[in-house]
């Protein structure tokens, strides 16, 4: 039995180059996902990758969001699937070291320390006790 994914690599697939039809996020999975299979047991077994009709991205677009339970998520923009993808596969190998997805910018690859649209802290859900109700 394969063991589930621990990690999410999210693909807007509705982008478009500004003043053009084009819709690179369908090509930047393909290429991720070819990549990420190349790169090996490293990378492969714990990254899901699929797309999204929009994270909100528009303006920088091709957007890709990184997450894993009890983690940072990232969301990065301007990425091109030409030229970005390695830049994607190395912080994927550095996403999956981190115990809570927290990194500095100076620490993500040259290409992605500018592309950063937002790190969203890990949810973190606290329970109190229910302690003098009545039933």
């Amino acid at each position: 039995m394969t063991p589930m994914p621990n990690h999410s690599i999210t693909v807007c697939t509705s982008c478009r180059h500004k003043g053009t039809t084009c819709k690179p996020g369908f090509q930047l999975i393909e290429k991720l996902k070819d990549a990420i299979e190349a790169a090996g047991d490293a990378v492969s077994d714990d990254f899901e990758i699929s797309g999204v009709a929009c994270m909100a991205g528009c303006d920088r677009p091709c957007t890709v969001a990184y997450h894993g339970s009890r983690k940072a998520a990232y969301l990065f923009g301007d990425i091109d699937p030409d030229a970005d993808v390695d830049a994607l596969v190395t912080f994927a190998r550095q996403y999956a070291t981190l115990n809570d997805g927290w990194c500095n910018a100076s620490a993500r690859p040259q290409k992605l320390r500018a592309a950063t649209l937002a790190r969203v802290p890990a949810a973190i859900i606290a329970m109190e006790a229910d302690v003098g109700r009545a039933s």
